[in-house]
């Protein structure tokens, strides 16, 4: 069997509407509907009608039960714009290239502390 996509990734967060802010403004996600079994104050973010991102609300944004997350990867459009809303905002990343590969990216963190990278493959 072979892995054929990322299907979601799950975020704890104490930041539940800063968390969503982030990753409908910045990244382009849309919010989108959840099921109401979870229980739990959450949200799900989607990306071409899959929900990309599971969050749930946590007055821990780590718990304890689960381990470290390095990088979550995305594959991104738009370098420019969305490295202006970063500087708009004031958040800190750090962009590099990879010539090689045709491939720009931004590393930045999440308001809950989980890095991501950003892929772009323009021009």
């Amino acid at each position: 069997m072979t892995v054929k996509l990322l299907d979601h990734v799950n975020i704890h967060t104490a930041d539940l509407a800063g968390t969503v802010d982030f990753y409908v403004d910045v990244i382009g996600l849309e919010q989108g509907e959840r099921p109401t079994t979870i229980g739990r104050p959450g949200a799900w973010l989607y990306c071409g009608g899959r929900p990309l991102i599971h969050l749930i609300e946590n007055e821990q944004s780590r718990p304890a039960d689960t381990g470290p997350i390095d990088h979550v990867a995305f594959e991104t459009e738009g370098y420019d714009r969305i490295a202006s809303k970063l500087t708009d905002r004031g958040v800190a990343f750090q962009a590099k290239e990879l010539p090689d590969f045709r491939i720009r990216q931004i590393f930045v963190h999440d308001p809950n502390g989980v890095k991501l990278e950003l892929n772009f493959r323009e021009g």
